[in-house]
């Protein structure tokens, strides 16, 4: 009997043995498996971008497209884009609701009337936050985050006043809000940091994108005005393109210098990828619910001015470097007394504009600022 209980315990183990090695062998390869595949990612959070024109149109439209696909790369996130879509025609309340039907959690709105249009709506989308530019329109789910582009037209002003010999500046602007006259006004009191005498003649366009009108009244700035210098404030460079074939100096806004316009000295410039970076990082830390408005500018390297021709010389750019300095050691432009056009007293001597005001309430252009009739 005992003989026979060996036999049947050697003949389990033969065949038991092979069957627990290949069992073994199988939950070996599910491990190798599972670690070489790790955990499943995590879905990618969606981010929506609405915008006036094309965004492969350089200037407004392609920069800021390009900074917060930047910012989408670096941060793990999908960017979901509506673009051409017009101002005050209903069109953005449509993009608005495809983005969040999108499952956007976050969406951008790029242009100056979008949140105003968007504004009443705005409680339809408790789960998405808005990001609007340089706007007075806020709920518990919109704030305002802007660049301070305001400096960089202070130091082009600067650089405008060192390179004008008549002191005569043509600016073609878009139309009169707060950001395009804080624009302006900055210019000016950046041009008079260089030339105290230095003037400013505005020829308003209203609109942001007419490269028609936009080329028109650059020609009546320099030929009616006497303009020896110019810069702008519209979504394209059809200004400078136009100020170069007549050759006159001009700075470009928010866009890359084409080739062959050698009178262009620079570009305003945002870092758009810097300035989404940090909208975009806030959002995934769930910070920017607890935002009314934020500003990034020259002290955190968003604002500055790009592609310095080589006409401006050794001493004009220590210059320059000079009051970008100040700026990144938060001097303040918009110090009094300052005089409105009308001599209205806008600021006192021992007063400074606030961001607020900056922001949502400069109505006004400056003592030395005229419009082309």
């Amino acid at each position: 009997m005992p003989n026979n209980r060996k036999k049947i315990k050697r003949r389990l183990i033969r065949w038991l043995t092979p069957i627990l090695l290949a069992a073994a062998g199988l939950v070996l390869l599910a491990l190798v498996f599972r670690v070489g595949a790790g955990e499943p990612e995590p879905a990618k959070p969606n981010v929506g971008l609405v915008v006036l024109g094309d965004v492969h149109h350089p200037g407004w439209n392609a920069s800021n497209y390009e900074g917060i696909l930047s910012a989408c790369d670096k941060l793990g996130a999908n960017l979901i884009v509506r673009d051409h879509v017009a101002e005050r025609s209903g069109e953005c309340l449509k993009a608005v609701r495809e983005l969040a039907a999108k499952d956007c959690k976050l969406i951008v709105l790029a242009s100056f009337s979008y949140p105003e249009e968007l504004r009443p709506f705005a409680n339809e989308f408790p789960d998405v936050f808005f990001i609007n530019m340089s706007s007075k329109s806020y709920t518990s789910n919109m704030a305002t985050y802007f660049p301070r582009m305001y400096q960089g037209r202070y130091l082009s002003g600067a650089l405008a006043g060192m390179r004008s010999k008549s002191g005569v500046i043509g600016y073609v602007a878009a139309m009169p809000n707060a950001e395009v006259l804080r624009g302006i006004n900055a210019f000016l009191l950046g041009a008079r940091r260089i030339n105290p005498n230095a003037r400013v003649v505005v020829a308003w366009t209203n609109s942001w994108e007419d490269p028609e009108r936009e080329s028109l009244l650059t020609e009546r700035l320099i030929r009616e005005a006497g303009a020896d210098f110019i810069t702008y404030h519209q979504d394209d460079a059809s200004a400078a393109e136009t100020a170069n074939r007549l050759g006159v100096e001009s700075v470009m806004y928010n866009a890359p210098i084409p080739e062959g316009l050698r009178h262009v000295l620079c570009s305003v410039n945002c870092r758009w990828d810097i300035f989404y970076h940090n909208i975009l990082r806030n959002h995934l830390k769930g910070e920017l619910r607890v935002m009314r408005t934020s500003w990034i500018g020259v002290d955190q390297n968003a604002v500055l001015l790009s592609s310095l021709s080589s006409e401006i010389t050794p001493e004009m750019r220590a210059k320059l470097d000079t009051i970008r300095l100040d700026l990144v050691n938060h001097m303040l432009i918009f110090r009094g007394p300052l005089y409105d056009n009308q001599n209205v007293l806008r600021c006192k001597a021992d007063e400074v504009i606030g961001d607020d005001t900056l922001l949502m309430d400069i109505n006004w252009l400056i003592s030395g600022v005229t419009t082309l009739e």
